[in-house]
């Protein structure tokens, strides 16, 4: 349904035209976008015309869907206001902004946390549904320039006085923030073993409105602030790691500016690199390779002299996975060995972070397979494949996951169909015991690059192993 304005949208004409997007190009974006989102939308070029041509508001998720779909073309975020849509259903763009003072950046994280919970309850999609605004990675700019200046707020103590809030002020205490560390700990085993999607790393939302906000929105004195204030950064970073997982681009976006943004308060800049660490990974992973690298160095470049050697050979394996993505072999292959040699350098007895207990040769070997699958060196991809898949265990079952479809597209490669068929239906396997919309996207991939050899017995057998997987909603 639609409402009308006064007069043409003349904005939003105007703006088609700076894109260079038709009107039938926009109704299928929208309707592609809307379908991303589980939502059945059928606007044409008529509809366009009616919304540039009468000034007719469509309702719904659709202002926000075409803001999207303009700002992907455009590369930046698009406002309503900018496309003359302004009078729409609002939602407002909370969570992309990484505000100076400390005060507005706990009101920017605890508004983010609130209105998760809020498009949950209403279904229809979630609230990544309205919010819409589509992924860029131009959002990550100011981010990550405001970090490398300041990475560390002179004081975050705040004292609450009995009319600032609803109810008696709460005294937060580093008990209180031990909850939230442990809270995340076991996000993290959860979202490892089942993927993004399980119910049970869906917790993490609730746990960051529930838990976190309140806490953020207490008195606290300034060495009490900065721990929780570093948890709630990483349970954030966690909540962006899962949306991303799940396919949620634009929601993961915010919760990594946010968690950015609570680290710098934490005064925690290992921890600030590792989510610039996972933003350059999502830019990456979106194709953006040199703005993964110059996330990838803001990680390195506060932490040197800082990070413990394996944080840092994570930082520069992070670096060769966007060189290897920007088709640079001779910076994605010097990343490489930094990273190894760094990885080389750790010692049991380091004050390795907690978050980092994920990160071992395996994973460097993982990772390094899919530098070179990017950079189409079939047998260093199987030379580190191997190495990867020869530990495997039940806590990392996603990553298993993703390094046998890499192992099968090495030796598809390579020539050997049959082997690359058999890892492929290992991948199936493990993809099935899991919620994870990136490895389904692995497995869609590794099926397209078969399309040559489809009335091969063995990748038909692959295809309908596959087909359940496929049919299951992201």
């Amino acid at each position: 349904m639609s409402r009308e304005q006064r007069g043409p949208n003349e904005k939003l004409g105007a703006v088609l035209a700076l894109a260079g997007i038709s009107n039938a190009g926009l109704a299928r974006r929208v309707n592609d976008l809307g379908a991303q989102r589980g939502l059945t939308l059928r606007y044409d070029k008529t509809s366009v015309a009616r919304w540039v041509s009468k000034g007719m508001v469509p309702q719904g998720a659709a202002p926000h869907l075409i803001a999207a779909a303009i700002g992907q073309k455009l590369g930046r975020p698009v406002p309503l206001h900018e496309i003359g849509l302004a009078d729409a259903d609002p939602a407002p763009e909370v969570g992309l902004a990484f505000p100076r003072d400390v005060g507005q950046a706990v009101r920017s994280a605890t508004d983010l946390y609130r209105l998760d919970l809020a498009g949950r309850r209403a279904g229809s999609g979630g609230i990544w549904q309205s919010l819409a605004g589509s992924f860029a990675v131009s959002a990550y700019a100011t981010p990550a320039s405001r970090w490398l200046i300041t990475p560390a707020d002179s004081s975050v103590a705040r004292d609450v006085g009995p009319g600032e809030g609803s109810g008696a002020p709460l005294k937060v205490g580093h008990s209180d923030v031990q909850k939230l560390r442990e809270a995340a700990e076991d996000a993290r085993r959860w979202d490892s073993k089942y993927g993004g999607g399980d119910w049970r790393s869906s917790m993490v939302p609730e746990c960051l409105r529930v838990e976190a906000a309140p806490l953020l929105l207490g008195s606290y004195s300034d060495e009490v602030g900065r721990a929780l204030f570093g948890a709630s950064a990483e349970l954030t970073r966690l909540a962006g790691w899962m949306a991303f997982d799940t396919g949620q681009q634009e929601a993961a976006q915010r919760y990594y500016i946010q968690a950015l943004r609570l680290a710098r308060a934490a005064a925690d800049v290992p921890l600030g690199g590792y989510v610039l660490a996972t933003m350059s990974l999502q830019a990456t992973y979106r194709g953006f390779g040199d703005e993964g690298v110059d996330l990838a160095q803001a990680a390195l470049e506060r932490n040197r002299g800082l990070a413990t050697a394996r944080t840092m050979s994570f930082f520069r394996l992070v670096e060769a996975r966007a060189h290897a993505r920007a088709n640079d072999a001779p910076a994605a292959g010097g990343a490489l060995k930094a990273a190894e040699s760094w990885l080389e350098r750790a010692r049991p007895g380091d004050n390795d972070p907690s978050w980092l207990g994920f990160y071992s040769y395996d994973r460097f070997a993982a990772d390094a397979a899919e530098c070179y699958r990017d950079l189409k060196a079939p047998r260093q991809v199987r030379r580190f494949t191997e190495q990867a898949l020869s530990k495997p265990t039940e806590e990392f079952v996603r990553s298993h996951g993703l390094r046998l479809v890499v192992s099968a597209v090495a030796e598809l490669e390579s020539g050997n169909l049959d082997a690359a068929c058999e890892q492929g239906v290992r991948a199936v396997e493990v993809a099935g015991r899991i919620s994870s919309a990136r490895t389904t996207e692995y497995v869609k991939d590794l099926l397209h690059r078969l399309e040559p050899y489809g009335d091969e017995p063995q990748v038909v057998e692959l295809r309908e192993r596959a087909r359940p997987l496929l049919m299951t909603p992201a």
